[in-house]
């Protein structure tokens, strides 16, 4: 019998992208504008949010850390807890909607490794440090994690990555984790990859770091890689892929427990037309709650792109639960219908005991996880399982012969891709 655990509470949060000025509203913050944001958040029935710092802004100098940012850090967090919302926060921005925010103190004549050089992982060990000290106190805070998809810095497709080892990215995980546990010990602390870390052979961040570094895991799910435009905005694979990551994850977790959260996703036009997000939305939130061990459900994002903004990617600008004016969009009524329902009938979802077999090669390393990708043949036999109402998890070749593995997860069907493949 697998071994029995309770239930967690799910949680349900928004990616705070504020509707006046975006994240650039660090350079003239408003109090005022932040509580009336977060007054139309909490009344969707979320009860987190997850916020962004500017790391340039907070951190100008490698030794300034500016206590007014990080004063104002605090307030919007403490707006927040008023209006029943906890709180997370990301610390190195890092990355955001196709924008690199990096200090002058990391670029051009000061160019440094950010993963390597000693001078740099001193000065984000302390802005970390002390933004996690900053909301130390505060019972609502959360936790903060590393950064938003800080991976995408050290491979391709970044026109000018800081190159690193596996091993390398292992060391700057662990220690800029330690460094958030030193300000606020025995929070939630974590890291959050993009998907390279899944399915890009090579990629420097792996799979083992997402699913075993942390307090828990942190999937990112967008369907604009390949998977919408393979199956189609309603397909199966698209409505299915945020709970393809969860399963994907449990594949390297050494807990079989250890909570997943599914920390962005979100309905990207034209892959998901406008008129369909709303379905989509129901769909992806209905298939992730039907993985065990789900922490939660954090949409990507609170608020559309101002127009007004320019050089987003176009995809960028309709992403909001709500517009710009704070009016709730289809998919923010998706979203809270969603919640409601959870609330009123929460339920436990049954363990998985169909698995698919994953052959990334070295554990570690996984050297060939684009088998993982959309369009591999893991991903592709998934799908045809899902699509028969298998409810497949997935498990790593060199355990997929494990007794007490299998056991621990309730497995009892193992497949291999070949044996799924169609016919």
């Amino acid at each position: 019998m697998p071994v029995p655990h309770e239930p967690r509470r799910i949680r349900f949060g928004v990616n705070y992208t504020p509707s006046q000025g975006w994240f650039h509203h660090w350079l003239d913050f408003d109090p005022d504008a932040v509580r009336a944001d977060l007054d139309a958040l909490a009344a969707l029935g979320l009860d987190h949010v997850r916020v962004f710092p500017l790391w340039p802004l907070f951190q100008p100098n490698r030794t300034l850390i500016r206590p007014r940012a990080v004063e104002h850090l605090v307030q919007l967090a403490d707006a927040a807890a008023e209006r029943g919302l906890d709180v997370a926060v990301d610390g190195l921005q890092g990355h955001l909607s196709s924008f690199d925010f990096l200090p002058a103190w990391t670029q051009t004549w000061h160019r440094r490794n950010l993963f390597t050089d000693p001078k740099v992982l001193a000065g984000q060990e302390e802005y970390l440090r002390t933004l996690a000290a900053a909301l130390a106190d505060r019972p609502h805070f959360l936790g903060m994690t590393l950064g938003n998809e800080v991976n995408q810095f050290a491979d391709a497709p970044h026109p000018d990555p800081d190159r690193i080892t596996g091993a390398q990215a292992a060391a700057w995980l662990t220690r800029m984790l330690a460094a958030c546990e030193r300000g606020a010990p025995g929070r939630a602390h974590l890291h959050a990859a993009y998907d390279a870390a899944w399915y890009q052979d090579g990629h420097p961040f792996t799979p083992a770091h997402a699913a075993r570094l942390g307090a828990l895991t942190a999937v990112h799910s967008w369907v604009f890689n390949g998977t919408a435009q393979r199956h189609g905005p309603t397909g199966v694979a698209t409505e299915q892929h945020a709970a393809y990551l969860i399963e994907l994850s449990k594949a390297w977790a050494l807990d079989p427990h250890r909570p997943v959260w599914l920390q962005e996703v979100g309905a990207p036009a034209p892959h998901v037309p406008e008129d369909r997000a709303a379905r989509f939305t129901t769909a992806t939130v209905a298939n992730a709650l039907d993985c065990p061990d789900v922490w939660g459900v954090t949409w990507w994002c609170a608020y559309d792109v101002s127009r007004s903004l320019a050089d987003f990617p176009e995809l960028e600008y309709g992403l909001g639960l709500l517009t710009e004016d704070r009016v709730v969009k289809p998919v923010g009524r998706a979203l809270a219908e969603a919640v409601a329902r959870w609330r009123e009938s929460p339920h436990r979802p049954s363990v998985r005991s169909t698995a698919l077999v994953v052959d990334a090669g070295d554990v570690e390393e996984a050297p060939h996880r684009s088998v993982c990708a959309p369009g591999g043949p893991v991903f592709e036999a998934w799908a045809r399982l899902a699509a028969q109402g298998a409810r497949p998890t997935l498990v790593l070749s060199q355990l997929a012969t494990d007794a007490r593995h299998l056991t621990a997860r309730g497995i009892t069907d193992v497949y291999t891709p070949e044996e799924v493949a169609p016919r």
